[in-house]
């Protein structure tokens, strides 16, 4: 294990109490409610706002960005580029959830114009949303990834170099890579899979980490296996997808940091 990781994992959670974020997230209107409950819980502060016309003055008042692609529309895209480009002016970290890139041309074609308006301090996505980023024509079945994390490794390396991005690929294991550095997060439980917005919720949450890590690698490592450390202790109370997403929230909100750094487990290649 990656001791260091671990340890930066439990400072930056400590750190997000004490300073309390404000993470402005575009998202999709599937997960804005379970988002804005992850943060709270947390213990960052959240605002969800969308309209051209303010989009620019939330993210000035930010300490993070979510761009989240999940149900698109054209007014939804300019107010994603206008805040892009005003977080790049003021420097404030942007983090984008491809959410179904490869599904259709529409969100290929609009993650990679976010992308070109504002470099990404992390990108998060399943490993056929990344690989759709990297490679023409490849496809996703609707938001669910048909490939592999390890199938993706290779595309996310090569394009967080051509990027100079962080990529996380989210999945039974994830996989972080900075085009140099290649780390492995393995928390987590199989009833994640069942809720909806736990992927769009670790986008979330590296935003928050970002606020206060200027390592996007070891602050979207720490914010993973946090998340993920939260599900371990949800299963042991839920059976169900249900009551287990009620007690992911929870889990969030009572893990300590001394708690954090025991249960991560961040792997370096």
């Amino acid at each position: 294990m990656v001791q260091h990781f671990a340890e930066h994992a439990a400072s930056n959670l400590a750190a997000v109490r004490e300073k309390k974020p404000l993470i402005h997230s575009i998202t999709n209107l599937v997960v804005m409610n379970f988002t804005a409950n992850v943060l709270l819980a947390m213990g960052a502060s959240p605002v969800m706002a969308h309209a051209s016309s303010e989009v620019e003055e939330m993210v000035a008042a930010a300490d993070g960005l979510v761009l989240n692609i999940g149900t698109l529309s054209e007014a939804w895209i300019e107010s994603m580029l206008k805040a892009g480009k005003r977080a790049l002016q003021q420097g404030i970290p942007i983090v984008l959830d491809p959410v179904g890139a490869g599904a259709s041309r529409l969100r290929t074609k609009t993650a990679k114009k976010i992308i070109s308006a504002a470099p990404m301090r992390v990108i998060r996505g399943n490993a056929s949303e990344i690989i759709s980023l990297h490679q023409a024509g490849s496809q996703t079945r609707g938001v669910e990834s048909v490939h592999s994390v390890d199938e993706a490794a290779p595309a996310a390396k090569n394009l967080a170099q051509a990027l100079k991005t962080t990529l996380a690929i989210t999945g039974p294991e994830d996989l972080l890579t900075d085009g140099t550095r290649v780390i492995r997060v393995c928390n987590g439980h199989p009833l994640m899979g069942y809720v909806s917005g736990t992927g769009c919720a670790a986008t979330a949450i590296i935003a928050a980490f970002l606020a206060v890590d200027d390592d996007p690698l070891r602050a979207a490592a720490g914010a993973l296996a946090f998340l993920g450390a939260a599900g371990e202790v949800a299963a042991e109370n839920a059976s169900a997808p249900g009551s287990f997403m009620i007690q992911m929230i929870d889990a969030l909100y009572a893990m300590t940091p001394e708690a954090l750094k025991q249960k991560c487990r961040i792997y370096g290649d």
